[in-house]
């Protein structure tokens, strides 16, 4: 780990704790959603948790990881367990006070706080609201550059995939057709999926959240595409739908409408405006277009560290954009027995307004592949 990256986690740290402290004046902060176990530590492996103060931290894993951490984690102590993790947590805070610990409230599971609990006698385990989630919705260089390379293996895997054109898709199951683009993903850096790619054909696509299966892709089928790359430990999210010849004539009304919502929410966002109001801009044009009824969701959410973070674009989200989010816009229309359009784009949140850090093209001549 260089010295730059061991200063990031150090600020994170800091932060994290500073703003836990100011909830509950606390001695320690336990973390053990693994999420936010990788962004204050840089630790990328699993069942593992951090506790740290102002100017101490320590790793507590198990031996699986003990060279896996020394390596990634070259700043903070290693505690290696060989057995209970709240009897471990126990032994790495020997000699530290204690007496008020603050623990993640939406992750730490009732058992395992009543271990701790029991293995930290006279030790007060504080729930505190979101802390480091919320620190995680502004991204640093170094989580923007993860994420620009999780973008860009994504649309390498997807331009690859459709290079053949229609004869790429047609006869095919979605199923193996969700796999050929993760296998691509991989062999383009990525260390896996950033969920279940969603491949969906013909009608199939009105279904927002289908699950590929083994439906065969036919000739003059709409197909939607739903999938996304981890690189580094960050996410992308990117849809589009391709046309496996002759496109059916409401999905191209549909496809124009929904490229102009997604221009509308886009224009709409920079730093102080209402997560409602990007939301209610691509609405309104898909509910002028008489096609309100079938926007199903939110137009968009933040990415990072897990696939849906915050905030969350919705007619509901009162939260106000700040520079450095990086949020998906995709609003979609789905017509039942005939088919879905949705087009997803990743953008960061700039100083005056917004970026699309993806780059495939959303225009409907694009999208056909003859």
């Amino acid at each position: 780990m260089a010295d730059s990256d061991r200063q990031i986690f150090r600020l994170r740290r800091g932060r994290a704790f500073r703003r836990a402290a100011r909830q509950r004046r606390l001695d320690l902060y336990l973390v053990t959603r693994p999420e936010d176990v990788g962004y204050l530590t840089g630790f990328t492996g699993d069942d593992s948790h951090v506790v740290f103060d102002r100017s101490w931290a320590c790793l507590v894993t198990d031996g699986r990881y003990a060279e896996q951490a020394a390596a990634e984690c070259p700043d903070i102590d290693i505690h290696v367990r060989a057995g209970d993790m709240s009897a471990a947590i126990a032994d790495a805070l020997k000699g530290r006070r204690k007496r008020r610990l603050g623990v993640q409230a939406d992750h730490l599971t009732l058992k395992a706080a009543k271990a701790i609990a029991k293995a930290l006698k006279g030790t007060e385990l504080i729930p505190l609201a979101d802390v480091t989630g919320a620190l995680r919705t502004i991204k640093d260089d170094s989580e923007l550059r993860s994420i620009r390379t999780a973008v860009s293996v994504a649309e390498r895997a997807f331009r690859e995939l459709i290079a053949g054109g229609a004869k790429a898709l047609v006869g095919r199951a979605e199923r193996d057709v969700a796999a050929e683009l993760d296998y691509r993903m991989r062999r383009l850096g990525a260390s896996g999926p950033a969920f279940e790619t969603v491949v969906a054909a013909g009608p199939n696509s009105s279904k927002p959240h289908y699950r590929p299966g083994g439906v065969r892709i036919c000739r003059n089928e709409a197909v939607l595409l739903d999938w996304g790359a981890v690189v580094d430990g960050y996410c992308s999210d990117l849809t589009r739908v391709v046309f496996a010849g002759r496109m059916p004539p409401k999905l191209i009304e549909a496809y124009e409408v929904v490229a102009r919502a997604q221009a509308g929410g886009i224009a709409a966002i920079r730093p102080g405006v209402a997560c409602k109001t990007v939301d209610a801009a691509a609405r309104r044009v898909i509910e002028a277009a008489g096609l309100g009824q079938q926007f199903l969701h939110g137009l968009g959410h933040g990415i990072g560290r897990v696939i849906h973070e915050a905030p969350a674009l919705g007619p509901r989200g009162e939260a106000r954009l700040r520079k450095g989010m990086v949020l998906t816009v995709e609003p979609g229309v789905y017509l039942p027995g005939v088919g879905g359009i949705r087009i997803e784009d990743d953008v960061l949140v700039t100083s005056t307004g917004a970026r699309r850090l993806s780059s495939l093209p959303g225009d409907l001549k694009a999208m056909a592949l003859g």
